[in-house]
């Protein structure tokens, strides 16, 4: 099985609970909650680089290193469809 994750920050998706909601308040398969809602990202403005300093202390929570998780945001999120077109 293939594991979905927000084309924005890189979440996994698992459940319907953690979606994003299109503007007729249909759930996303493609974002989560913290990135999109109403069929709009919720900081329109927010660089790549931004959603890494967000990220990273989440990671860190999770007991990853500072180091480690830079570097899987810096190798993955250009890759997502909210980033690869920058």
């Amino acid at each position: 099985m293939v594991e979905t994750i927000c084309q924005s920050c890189s979440m996994p998706l698992n459940g319907e609970e953690v979606l994003g909601t299109e503007k007729d308040g249909s759930k996303t398969k493609e974002y989560c909650m913290y990135c999109y809602e109403g069929g709009e990202f919720k900081q329109p403005d927010l660089t790549m680089e931004g959603m890494i300093e967000i990220c990273v202390p989440h990671m860190k929570a999770e007991g990853m290193s500072e180091e480690q998780a830079r570097a899987i945001l810096n190798e993955h999120l250009p890759k997502l469809k909210r980033w690869n077109k920058q």
